[in-house]
């Protein structure tokens, strides 16, 4: 049967009056689930063009990456990610009664008990068939920074877990070269005893401007999920054209848990553009545009 409209998951805005519709998606073969193309979904407008973007990101890489056949799945963090627990739960209870979700962070942890989809661990299942998650910037070759909501470490290790690894994000985080958009830095999660030798080993690898990330509404600093700091380093374009190598020479410094660079990674990301458009861009160097601009 057809899955039905898409149910909004938890920190979806409220409705307005903009609505975008995606193009026809390939129909999954019938079985358990036969799905619809998302263009045939009513999809509720939203009040503003970048969580339009989100949103359409999220739903065209779940149609494509999440398939029947997928029991175990991660969900990333981010701003984009209720889009992607949102589509699944979409796919309806049939399907999602026999997989199993692998947070990685309080965040989508949430997501998914709210959505009332199966809750595992990364202990339990440490193969997974895809995970989704955001980013804050990818360059054009898919390396990402990532770490702008302190879940690196645990979104790393779900990257490293999955079969797939899909990464959703609006067009504001489409690079050429990392740290262009993002200008905050390099997240480096550190242990909280050794984080004054790591910013200043970081000062001397390149970056003169790095800090320990500071909470907003808490007197003092960030800590993770892991009980760890932040600190938070840009380095110059001219390292960051080259992340692979600065990640190196980052994650050797004693004291540093991991990094928020995520390099040679990615399978694919999924651009939600401005004009109610999404481009794909895959690890092999093609690229995928799926046009929106048609009506119900």
């Amino acid at each position: 049967m057809p899955i039905p409209p898409a149910v909004l998951a938890p920190g979806v805005l409220t409705p307005t009056d903009v609505e975008h519709v995606l193009p026809p998606q390939p129909t999954i073969p019938a079985g358990p689930l036969s799905t619809v193309p998302v263009s045939s979904v009513q999809v509720a407008p939203l009040a503003t063009v970048v969580e339009s973007a989100k949103r359409l990101a999220a739903w065209t890489a779940v149609d494509k990456h999440v398939l029947p056949e997928h029991k175990v799945i991660g969900i990333g963090s981010g701003s984009t990610v209720p889009f992607v627990v949102e589509r699944i739960v979409a796919q309806g209870p049939e399907v999602n009664k026999d997989r199993v979700f692998i947070p990685t962070g309080f965040q989508s942890k949430e997501l998914i008990v709210e959505a009332h989809l199966r809750l595992g661990d990364v202990d339990q299942y440490p193969t997974i068939d895809v995970t989704i998650d955001g980013a804050d910037e990818v360059d054009k070759d898919l390396n990402c920074i990532k770490g702008g909501g302190a879940c690196h470490l645990r979104e790393k290790v779900l990257a490293e877990a999955a079969d797939t690894w899909i990464i959703v994000a609006d067009y504001r985080k489409n690079s050429d070269v990392l740290g262009k958009n993002w200008k905050q830095g390099v997240p480096v999660e550190v242990a909280p005893f050794a984080y004054v030798k790591v910013l200043q080993n970081l000062r001397t690898l390149g970056s003169e401007k790095a800090s320990l990330r500071m909470a907003k509404m808490k007197a003092g600093p960030i800590v993770s999920d892991n009980g760890n700091f932040v600190i938070d380093a840009p380095f110059p374009e001219e390292q960051m054209k080259d992340p692979f190598t600065l990640l190196g020479r980052i994650k050797m410094l004693t004291g540093v848990v991991e990094v928020g660079l995520f390099c040679h990674m990615a399978k694919a990301v999924y651009f939600g553009n401005q004009d109610g458009s999404v481009t794909a861009k895959w690890h092999d160097g093609h690229a995928e545009h799926y046009d929106n601009s048609s009506e119900d």
